[in-house]
């Protein structure tokens, strides 16, 4: 396995649950675009990474100054996450090794700390299969009737919310996506394809400030947990929000 992993960041959302004029990775925090912010902090774990960044074939939006890795390319993006993580597999057939690690990040992920980055990389490197970052469900789940009332109360023993990066061997990862979409499954994440060959995934405990910026609200959220993170003594290898 390269010890360097590769580097898979699907950019190309058009993020309209967050009504703004613009996709959602490139709305500004701390004045800077939230994709910034992720590569910054992907980076400053593994700054001998290769990245494939996919994005949408028409993003009038990205600046290639705010990618910080010397080894990149751009990637065109899909209709679905599924299919910007294909694409990028494509774009490095020939490329990366089959026991290569593949870390998949959400960029709308800019909290992700570089401890937890650093420390999932170490636990999958001797993992056959692969895992992600995940944090055990602390609320009481309840199941809707569809009609706006609870039908059950489900119990949370075990249940896990499932974060990113998700990390896989490349020839694994290459082979769940292409039979899922073979047999037709709802893929999304790359865990739940991998699951479908009958594999387990490591749940490698994550922070719970990881969250991922999906509605208006989240995205000054986001902003309050990277200032938090850069003044705690604890998150010592924290990025600098200046840039």
């Amino acid at each position: 396995m390269s010890e360097a992993p590769w580097l898979v960041v699907p950019a190309a959302g058009r993020g309209r649950r967050m009504g703004a004029d613009r996709p959602k990775q490139y709305l500004e925090m701390q004045g800077r675009p939230v994709l910034a912010h992720t590569l910054a902090r992907l980076h400053q774990a593994f700054p001998a990474a290769r990245l494939c960044l996919c994005l949408d074939i028409d993003d009038r939006h990205f600046d290639p100054a705010w990618v910080p890795f010397a080894d990149w390319r751009r990637v065109s993006g899909g209709a679905e996450r599924v299919d910007s993580v294909t694409n990028a597999l494509e774009a490095i057939a020939g490329t990366a090794g089959e026991c290569d690690l593949v870390l998949v990040h959400d960029v709308a992920r800019p909290c992700v700390t570089v401890d937890d980055l650093v420390r999932l990389h170490a636990v999958l490197a001797d993992d056959p299969v692969g895992g992600l970052l995940a944090v055990p469900v602390a609320d009481t789940m309840k199941r809707g009737d569809g009609h706006g009332r609870v039908s059950a109360t489900e119990s949370r023993a075990g249940l896990w919310h499932a974060l990113t990066p998700q990390g896989f061997r490349y020839g694994l990862l290459c082979r769940a996506l292409r039979e899922a979409r073979a047999q037709g499954l709802v893929v999304t994440d790359e865990a739940s394809a991998v699951e479908a060959l009958g594999q387990a995934p490591r749940l490698v405990a994550g922070r719970r400030d990881n969250l991922k910026i999906t509605h208006p609200e989240d995205l000054a959220l986001a902003a309050l947990v990277l200032a938090a993170q850069a003044a705690s003594p604890s998150h010592h290898r924290g990025v600098d929000p200046s840039g």
